[in-house]
């Protein structure tokens, strides 16, 4: 079961006024009447010396003691009777004096003069010794306790001569039961003891709450910072171990949060290098397996027309020109190929970075349209390109004009129907698009998306035929991903559209 410091406080406080009332309870019992009678036997030590030093000065200047002591009842009292009052009205100690030389009684502060001259008296001569113990006895006097039948009381008394061996005394104390105020001591002290200790453990419970409250708080910042918040700080302003513990805590939280972050990043650029690992050992293995597949058929075919050329099958000069043809075509169409994955490869991995530049859009479509005209009479198509004027955009002049030139070629490669290709260009804000349309056969809705995968044929027979690798598009999309902007392809009622956007914003 949990307990809480507080309630360990308030526990240890009644357990440590209870362990000091027990043995404080110990100590009276077994020590409080040795110690009751040892102070009584001191104070009639003292008396005794006190009266003892007047009545030698009195003695070595020849004067009487009388005089001395009978000034006890007025108001100009000489030394003597000034200790005789003192041990009255302090101590309730009676004395009688005697001189034993004329048996008078010189001066007695008891009520019943006779009975304590009478009574040293007996003592004296050795009479009336029942009923008492001595507890000191000295050359001229003797400390003793007795019990008197008349008055049913214990005495303490100190009786003997004055050192002039003339004078006699006798000091009387009564004593309280000794039993019964130890009992009393004890029950008295075990009431304040319960009253201190109730009223200690309600105060200590509710002052330790200032103690409490900050180790509270110093736990639901641990816990918060167990949760990795470590917005939570302790906001206490003590200077003692508590606040100092609380800014230290603080500092840790600050550290953690630093060390924590720092981690983080080394783990997302950790974790980007490995999934860039393994994108390019994915690239890889699907380089190689297109590549492959690419080759193998441009490689057959090399090599069945060079094994028929070896063995003599092409022994007239128009089939050894036709197997040769084959084969330089062959070479070249894998020559082509070649030098596009190359591209496309440095495209990928960001080793051939755009340069931007600010060029004319129109310029450059009328360049290369020019440069494909041969081509475009060949495949006897009608190209529509309607000069908007002067387009400039920020981008790789090089690069944007493969792309053109990719559009422009698979437009020629699938063009039927009407045989139209119509280029566009059309300012939208800061962005121009570009567009390339040839009339023909529309593409099956589930190909577009893989349109941009390397290697990628929807007609295998038709790509075969023209020579095509299926890399243009791949090519295409890698130049745009690297300019930052889009392209894409859409049906069209009469054919196929492709298009891309260029960034034509002031800068």
């Amino acid at each position: 079961m949990k307990r809480s410091i507080r309630y360990r406080f308030t526990l240890i406080f009644i357990g440590l006024t209870a362990l000091i009332l027990i043995i404080t309870w110990g100590l009276n019992t077994l020590w409080l009447k040795s110690f009751y009678m040892l102070e009584k036997v001191r104070v009639l030590e003292e008396a005794y010396d006190q009266l003892d030093t007047v009545v030698m000065e009195k003695w070595e200047a020849g004067e009487s003691i009388s005089d001395e002591f009978q000034s006890y009842s007025t108001d100009d009292e000489e030394p003597g009777a000034v200790v005789l009052r003192n041990l009255y009205e302090k101590s309730n100690v009676t004395v009688a004096i005697i001189d034993s030389f004329t048996g008078e009684g010189i001066f007695s502060s008891a009520r019943d003069k006779a009975f304590m001259e009478d009574r040293v008296r007996s003592y004296i001569f050795g009479r009336n010794m029942r009923d008492l113990e001595v507890l000191k006895k000295y050359d001229n006097y003797t400390i003793q306790l007795t019990y008197d039948q008349r008055s049913k009381s214990n005495y303490m008394e100190n009786w003997g001569y004055f050192s002039d061996n003339r004078t006699i005394f006798i000091m009387s104390m009564p004593l309280a039961s000794i039993t019964e105020s130890v009992w009393l001591s004890n029950k008295f002290l075990a009431y304040v003891g319960i009253l201190t200790l109730i009223c200690g453990s309600i105060i200590m419970y509710f002052t330790t709450k200032r103690v409490v409250s900050p180790i509270l708080k110093l736990a639901n910042l641990s816990e918060r910072m167990c949760e990795l918040d470590f917005e939570a700080k302790y906001t206490g302003e003590a200077q003692d171990e508590i606040g100092i513990l609380g800014h230290s805590m603080n500092t840790l939280s600050n550290k953690l949060k630093e060390t924590i972050g720092e981690l983080k990043s080394a783990n997302n650029e950790l974790q980007a290098d490995i999934e860039q690992k393994i994108r390019i050992d994915e690239m890889r293995k699907d380089f190689i397996a297109n590549v492959s597949h690419e080759l193998k058929t441009p490689i057959a075919l090399i090599q069945g027309y060079a094994e028929g050329l070896t063995e003599g099958m092409g022994e007239d000069p128009e089939s050894r020109d036709y197997y040769c043809e084959v084969i330089m075509d062959e070479a070249n169409k894998m020559n082509k190929m070649v030098k596009q994955l190359l591209t496309l490869t440095a495209l990928e991995f960001g080793n051939d970075t755009p340069v931007f530049e600010r060029f004319d859009l129109t310029d450059l479509i009328q360049g290369i349209l020019s440069s494909a005209d041969i081509l475009i009479q060949q495949r006897e198509a009608q190209v529509e390109f309607e000069n908007p004027g002067p387009i400039y955009v920020w981008a790789d002049e090089f690069k944007i004009e493969e792309v053109i030139t990719n559009y422009l070629n698979n437009a020629l490669n699938h063009l039927d129907g009407e045989r139209r290709i119509e280029i566009r260009a059309e300012q939208e804000g800061d962005l121009v698009r570009i567009t390339v349309f040839n009339t023909g056969n529309q593409i099956p809705e589930e190909d577009i998306p893989n349109l941009w995968t390397k290697f990628y044929k929807v007609d295998k027979a038709r790509t075969r035929e023209y020579g095509g690798s299926g890399i243009g598009l791949s090519i295409v999309k890698a130049i745009m991903d690297a300019h930052h902007q889009e392209c894409g392809v859409r049906n069209r009622e009469d054919g196929v559209e492709f298009w891309f956007t260029l960034d034509c914003g002031e800068r």
